[in-house]
């Protein structure tokens, strides 16, 4: 079995249950893995037999610029299309960070994870 991650993917999005988290917008931090069975020998050092991260970073910006009030939806939604678009893999863990969500103290980021 392989994995593939992406760790630190950026972006800037409207994501807030709030009006105006969603009217100011906020950074967000995208963190996938994905875990499958290569379909074929790596060794040929072809792109085809495993899964392209470059993918999962067009599936992540795609998704992070609908805006949605809860980062559970954000996260299931990212997970959601990775497993329609890629039907032979065996798991995903994707984790979306909210940086300095507002809150009555400092608080760096608010997180959320969900596992296929």
């Amino acid at each position: 079995m392989i994995k593939v991650g992406l760790h630190g993917a950026e972006f800037f999005a409207r994501h807030g249950y709030y009006a105006e988290e969603q009217i100011l917008g906020n950074y967000f931090v995208v963190d996938i893995e994905v875990s499958f069975h290569p379909h074929g020998p790596l060794s040929d050092d072809n792109l085809q037999h495993t899964l392209n991260y470059e993918q999962l970073y067009a599936i992540a910006a795609h998704e992070m610029k609908q805006t949605r009030q809860l980062l559970e939806t954000v996260a299931q939604s990212i997970a959601d299309t990775i497993k329609r678009d890629f039907d032979y893999i065996t798991g995903a863990v994707v984790t979306v960070k909210k940086r300095n969500p507002p809150l009555k103290g400092k608080v760096a980021a608010s997180s959320v994870t969900v596992s296929l």
